[in-house]
């Protein structure tokens, strides 16, 4: 009670003379203080009691509070002695009480709420992050290792657009191919044969399967790479693409088994949603057939995006904490376990952001591309056959594609990395390890660490 310089409690061990005794060098009151002349009105207490008594000398308990119109000597810009307002306490703010901070005012800084500031390393705070922390950390990201982010996502981005655009060229003009044969065909009173329409979706489907299969392995090198990344942008480290190849390459098969097992997974429950309406298909049913179809499918649809926000993070998980297949999906089951509707919420926002910017970015290219395919284009919009993609075409609405997804892929696999981040601190104070990790002074000597440390 006596760390204020110039103040002592009244009855405490430095005031021995009792209540209305007042240490040496305290100001007195001015003669002019009415204060000071008039006495206590009826059923008020003297200035030298302490609340809840009735007379002078009562002495106050050691845990006393201040008076509320007392101020610091020599505080700049303290307001002079005076009656407090209702609710105020030592701080001056609205309903604040003993100890709780400074308030605003004169020469005084911002409120502080009894909390330190959160340590920030990196790219983000170490505490709970907000939806809004959380896109500016891969924001921040992306600007402060742009050089690394962008070469990786650029790499990737080429090569699934290469193959995209591949099998778009090969399949829409061998579908336009087959259509001149079948109208041929059909000149001369000659269906086509089931063979025939076999081959051209077998065609079809072997393409696009080539290219997302592509697709799929390109991401996951870029997913596996952007999350080591992120893991040291939250450390405030370095990092190069050579050294986040080296931390990710012995992750890769089972990052590769994780994504097949989860898009299994979804083509499982969509063919389970299918199955009823098969089944009274082939009974002969069409109407029962036609609503079964819809309504096994949209509840097939509502179970998918359960399970996919169920296992958003086991992608992070599985990078790093060096964990299994089946353990990172146990993993952020149990990280995302009533938080599904925060994740979702973040997750959902991230898509609609990154949809429309690769919409801005791309729609330019694919008006371009549209009229490189001239004729194609004019008689697919008149009704004629099914349109031709020239290379040309090809080329240019994949630029546009390269260019918003180079943009924001790592925007999308640094949310995840976030996400997981957070929850991990909210649920396991990982803070304190990143930290400690981070070399943050007061957590421990733990600097040597190169990434966060493995969860639980």
């Amino acid at each position: 009670m006596t760390d204020t310089p110039g103040w002592a409690p009244p009855g405490s061990p430095e005031d021995p003379q009792g209540g209305d005794a007042r240490r040496a060098g305290a100001p007195e009151a001015a003669p002019d203080d009415p204060r000071a002349a008039e006495p206590a009105a009826a059923g008020e207490p003297s200035p030298g009691a302490g609340p809840g008594t009735d007379g002078p000398g009562t002495k106050w308990s050691e845990n006393q509070p201040p008076r509320a119109d007392w101020h610091a000597p020599g505080r700049a810009g303290t307001p002079p002695p005076g009656p407090a307002g209702p609710g105020q306490g030592w701080g001056g703010g609205q309903n604040q009480g003993w100890g709780q901070g400074w308030g605003q005012g004169p020469g005084r800084g911002p409120a502080w709420d009894g909390r330190p500031p959160a340590a920030k390393p990196g790219v983000v705070p170490l505490r709970p992050l907000g939806l809004g922390e959380i896109l500016d950390g891969s924001v921040s990201t992306l600007r402060a290792h742009w050089r690394t982010v962008l070469g990786i996502s650029l790499v990737v981005s080429v090569v699934t657009q290469a193959a995209l655009g591949v099998a778009s060229w090969w399949t829409l003009n061998d579908m336009a191919d087959r259509f001149e044969e079948f109208e041929a065909s059909a000149a001369t009173s000659q269906a086509p044969s089931f063979g025939e329409v076999m081959a051209l979706f077998t065609g079809v489907f072997t393409t696009n399967g080539v290219a997302a299969l592509v697709q799929l392995v390109s991401t996951c090198i870029a997913t596996a790479l952007l999350t080591m990344v992120v893991s040291r942008a939250v450390l405030g480290r370095p990092v190069s693409t050579g050294l986040a190849w080296q931390e990710a390459r012995p992750r890769l098969g089972a990052m590769f088994g994780l994504t097949l097992l989860l898009t299994l997974l979804s083509v499982g429950v969509l063919g389970a949603g299918a199955v009823p309406g098969v089944l009274f298909l082939a009974a002969g049913n069409e109407l029962a057939a036609a609503g079964t179809f819809f309504l096994g499918l949209t509840a097939a649809f509502f179970v998918l995006v359960w399970l996919m926000i169920r296992y958003s993070l086991a992608v992070p998980a599985l990078m790093l904490e060096k964990q299994g297949i089946l353990k990172a999906m146990s993993r952020s089951a149990r990280l995302v376990r009533g938080s599904w509707w925060r994740v979702f919420g973040v997750l959902v926002l991230t898509g609609i952001l990154t949809g429309i910017v690769v919409m801005i970015v791309s729609m330019p290219f694919s008006l371009f591309s549209m009229a490189a395919n001239g004729d194609s284009m004019t008689d697919f919009l008149n009704g004629g056959a099914p349109m031709r993609m020239s290379a040309a075409a090809v080329a240019i609405s994949g630029v546009g594609g390269v260019i918003g997804y180079t943009i924001t892929l790592p925007i999308s696999a640094g949310v995840t990395t976030l996400l997981y981040v957070d929850q991990r601190i909210r649920r396991e104070a990982l803070d304190l390890e990143l930290a400690r990790a981070a070399g943050v002074p007061g957590y421990g000597d733990d600097n040597g660490a190169e990434a966060p440390p493995a969860g639980a």
